[in-house]
């Protein structure tokens, strides 16, 4: 059992920035592969970007390249979301994902388990 823990979400401008944490806890050892994806009010849900188990390769929706960065930090347990230059279109609900693989999965049949969600809101 994996227990998954968002925070840093909030409300921020355009062109602002947030980083976003989960906090894993329980038998972490067991989901290596973590990811975010994010959904919209009326809108499914999608992938963001992704980490392998040592963190050394990542996956980034095409949406956020160049924006968003993912990374680890092992002694933590902890996975983090830097946003930077967000726009409107990134308003979402976002959750952290952790599953058994080695690679970084898009899809969300590729994790096993979830966090709660937490709320970013970018402003006009």
């Amino acid at each position: 059992q994996v227990q998954l823990v968002e925070s840093g979400g909030g409300l921020v401008q355009a062109g602002g920035s947030l980083r976003l944490s989960c906090a894993a806890s329980g038998r972490t050892f067991s989901s290596p592969a973590m990811g975010w994806f994010r959904q919209a009010p009326g809108k499914e849900r999608e992938f963001v970007a992704a980490i392998n188990w040592s963190g050394d390769s990542t996956r980034y929706a095409d949406s956020v390249k160049d924006r968003f960065t993912i990374s680890r930090e092992y002694a933590k347990n902890t996975v983090y979301l830097q946003m930077n230059s967000l726009k409107p279109e990134d308003t979402a609900l976002y959750y952290c994902a952790a599953g058994p693989g080695r690679g970084t999965s898009y899809t969300e049949s590729g994790y096993n388990y979830w966090g709660q969600g937490t709320q970013v809101t970018v402003s006009s």
